[in-house]
């Protein structure tokens, strides 16, 4: 698992942790910008992605994690090499443990904009309960998953985290107060895990059943151009995982 730490007030190191030895970390949740908006992990490695919209939730994600005294923050878009199949499959089958194991989680809500601290909460409650953020299908582990869950806006000001928001939160996805305060996720049944994620959407066909994966604790390899397939596999290692019993799939 590959980490960011302040270099400098300019700069930020990437480090590279195995399973034994990972300190303490914050994570970021956050929607992906237009194509070419974030920055990679080539631009973060080659230093040319500071002008980038993206490199904002990147110095957040930073400042945040330094006043919560974390040395440590994972930012997906330049954590992970793309650029390597291998790399990408691990990480996404991994991606639920490592939000469920973060410190902290910030979800940076681009669309939720508070310019003083004077606005009234029904201004940003209204904007919150639009956000883009609760439509994207990536973003539902990277709710459930994390144990201390917080909410900031455009400007990196604290909505709430997601247990003073879980009413909220509940009215937006339909997902139960139990799941989302962290209770055993075998407790709740196949079909009503795939319903969390009915209304929710991905860029990619694939990533429809690639984002579903830790919510079922399965692991597969990734092959992007399968289309409809990957909802077929998904499926089989469901079954095996539930001892052969059938279910109708839900897209």
């Amino acid at each position: 698992m590959r980490l960011l730490k302040q270099k400098n007030d300019s700069d930020i190191d990437l480090m590279e942790f195995f399973e034994d030895n990972i300190p303490p970390y914050a994570i970021l949740s956050h929607t992906w910008g237009v194509d070419g908006e974030e920055v990679t992990f080539k631009e973060l490695i080659d230093r040319t992605g500071k002008n980038k919209v993206g490199y904002n939730k990147i110095r957040f994600c930073e400042k945040q994690a330094k006043s919560d005294g974390l040395q440590y923050f994972w930012v997906d878009t330049c954590c992970i090499d793309k650029s390597s199949s291998a790399e990408l499959t691990e990480a996404i089958n991994s991606m639920f443990r490592w939000y469920r194991e973060a410190a902290k989680c910030y979800v940076y809500l681009s669309d939720v904009s508070i310019h003083n601290d004077n606005e009234s909460d029904h201004f940003h409650q209204s904007d919150f309960q639009k956000s883009r953020w609760f439509t994207r299908g990536w973003t539902l582990q990277e709710l459930i998953a994390p144990v201390s869950l917080e909410f900031f806006s455009l400007e990196g000001k604290r909505i709430g985290d997601k247990r003073s928001t879980e009413q909220q939160i509940h009215q937006i996805t339909g997902i139960p107060f139990q799941a989302l305060r962290g209770n055993p996720l075998s407790n709740f049944t196949i079909a009503e895990r795939f319903s969390w994620a009915a209304k929710r959407d991905t860029k990619r066909k694939e990533d429809r059943a690639y984002c579903l994966l830790g919510l079922f604790d399965i692991s597969m390899p990734l092959i992007y151009g399968e289309g409809e397939k990957s909802f077929t596999r998904l499926r089989d290692e469901i079954e095996k995982n539930s001892g052969g019993k059938s279910f109708a799939l839900r897209r």
